[in-house]
């Protein structure tokens, strides 16, 4: 680069800086102007010199552009030895995941928190280190705190002050994620009109139960204590709150709870409040509506009345989609149950709600598939019943007459075992209805193709919550004081949110378990003095590094160039 003055027509002398070059094509010497200055005589009333002041400029600049192209001349011992317990190998991929932490705000959350705190831990090194570790490297606190020094971070705190910081992040955990609601919301803009609701629980391996640890209906069929963790998502499949409930607690009782919470704090207007069929229950709806919000719900058509299967059979007013696909739907009123203000009395209730019925051929297919293993597993356990027992017998119970287990055993009861017998009839009846499916709701005037397109949402919760189990291994949990529990669930929480936000910052293109997997990959090895090697790039990579401003393409960079990208990702903007 150089500094280029010229001469214009009224007399004046314009300065700009030019970096020349030699252009292949037409094989002569080009220039580009890299920045203009302005005219000298109005330069002169801020610097002394101008040209001296911008031709030293210019010096440094080619100077430091040199010193940056230069080539690295590393050296190598071939009898060097690798140290015991030595660990060269670092992620880098983590700053993707630091920017969004920082934009969200969180360290400034903790260091407000911690300001008057007695405790001289750093909670927020704590909570980035527990966060970028669910997400890329997940383990127990023990194992996370061993291998922190995989990322660049400073972590003057000990393993002790880890489990003390527990306790810290429980007490704030309510007013965290309400700290990140109004963040996702100013960043992302975020819809709270529909609101996602679900349920899962989370296993420990433990004998003995305590207040919330209590065995239940496990999602996995294991007969561990369990919790029970409700999920509240926007529509864009960011987590918005969880709430964690004893795990002897049901799907249908967590709802009510948690909007009561929502309502108090979020102050989100009117809502949808969008479920599965396992969440609707007289109160559930009542409360929905007393709130003047709405809901939309899947429906059992199964566990419906003889009125409404009549309906669902009924090919009247069916509209054909294509071959495989029609619908149809009614508005009309259902008297429900309700528990009365003395929490004791069931009162009836009626209401007005519209009620869409469709079928899919492809669905129909695959329940009688599924129920045709089912039905071979049932006759089978009529023929010999010692080999089953409650936990294996899933799926095909039902179709077995007069089965029952003992509760303590699960095993099938000695004395019916010469009763049992395959039921035709349930087989019947279950077939009939295959592939058809029921959503009731509250809004009476939406499209039958926006209501069915509503609860397809439900889809991205509950890959929500196969991403905490699987990619962040939220469970088995290793904690056993009710704080460190709640506290372990809050970071799982935490890192889901920072997912499920890069997620969509790439538009959804790669998955949750992809992104992390390149994020993971994007990782370097000490090569010699302050340099270190990469050797991992791929269009996920590329894709993040193009959306966040983050260059993953380099082989070699020196420490102080990833501190300086590590500073830059912190930066609010």
């Amino acid at each position: 680069m150089h500094l280029r003055k010229v001469t214009k027509k009224n007399g004046r002398i314009y300065l700009s800086i030019v970096r020349s070059y030699r252009d292949k094509n037409a094989k002569n010497p080009r220039a580009v102007t890299v920045e203009s200055l302005g005219y000298l005589d109005e330069l002169e009333k801020k610097y002394d010199d101008p040209i001296a002041f911008f031709t030293e400029k210019i010096k440094q600049i080619n100077k430091q552009e040199a010193e940056n192209n230069s080539p690295i001349i590393l050296t190598i011992d071939k009898n060097e030895r690798i140290s015991t317990n030595s660990t060269t190998r670092k992620n880098f991929g983590y700053a993707a995941l630091s920017k969004i932490y920082h934009q969200l705000e969180i360290d400034t959350f903790l260091i407000n928190r911690q300001r008057n705190s007695k405790e001289e831990y750093d909670a927020n090194a704590i909570l980035k280190l527990l966060v970028f570790s669910r997400l890329l490297y997940p383990s127990s606190k023990k194992t996370t705190y061993e291998n922190k020094d995989v990322f660049f971070e400073k972590t003057n705190f000990s393993l002790d002050d880890l489990y003390r910081c527990l306790s810290f992040f429980n007490k704030h955990k309510e007013s965290l994620q309400l700290w990140l609601h109004e963040r996702v919301k100013k960043h992302y803009n975020r819809n709270t009109k529909l609101i996602y609701c679900d349920v899962t629980n989370y296993y420990f391996e433990i004998d003995k139960q305590d207040e919330l640890r209590k065995k239940g209906v496990s999602k996995e069929r294991r007969p561990d204590p369990i919790v029970q963790m409700g999920l509240f998502m926007d529509t864009c499949g960011i987590p918005i709150t969880y709430k964690l409930f004893s795990g002897s607690t049901v799907d249908k009782a967590t709802l009510i709870p948690m909007l009561n919470g929502i309502r108090e704090d979020y102050s989100l207007g009117r809502i949808i409040v969008v479920a599965d069929k396992g969440i609707i229950t007289g109160d559930n709806i009542w409360s929905t509506l007393s709130d003047e919000s709405g809901y939309v719900f899947s429906y059992s058509i199964r566990g419906a009345d003889k009125k409404l299967k009549e309906y669902v059979l009924d090919d009247t007013d069916y509209v054909w989609g294509n071959d495989e696909f029609k619908i149809k739907s009614r508005v009309c009123q259902r008297q429900i149950t309700v528990t009365a203000e003395d929490g004791k009395k069931k009162v009836k209730k009626n209401i007005e709600e519209k009620q869409v019925i469709f079928y899919n051929e492809k669905y129909a297919v695959k329940a009688r598939t599924e129920r045709a293993i089912a039905i071979e597993k049932a006759k089978y356990m009529v023929k010999s019943p010692s080999k089953y027992n409650s936990s294996n017998a899933q799926g095909a119970a039902k179709y077995v007459k007069n089965i029952a287990f003992d509760s303590k055993t699960g095993e099938i009861l000695e004395n019916i075992k010469q009763q049992l017998s395959f039921d035709e009839d349930k087989v019947r009846q279950e077939a009939e209805l295959d592939g058809y499916y029921a959503i009731v709701t509250s809004e009476l005037q939406e499209t039958d193709e926006k209501i069915i397109d509503i609860c397809k949402g439900l889809w991205k919760i509950e890959e929500s919550f196969k991403v905490t189990k699987s990619d962040l291994e939220t469970r088995p949990v290793f904690v056993s004081t009710e704080d460190h529990i709640e506290a372990h669930f809050l970071t799982c929480f935490v890192a889901l949110v920072i997912a499920r936000i890069l997620e969509l910052r790439l538009n959804g293109k790669f998955s949750v378990t992809a992104i992390m997997d390149s994020l993971r990959g994007s990782s370097c090895s000490h090569a010699h003095e302050n340099y270190y090697l990469f050797d991992y790039y791929d269009e996920i990579l590329a894709d993040i590094g193009a959306n966040m401003g983050i260059d993953f393409t380099k082989k070699y960079l020196s420490l102080k160039e990833i501190k300086t990208v590590l500073g830059e990702v912190k930066k609010k903007k």
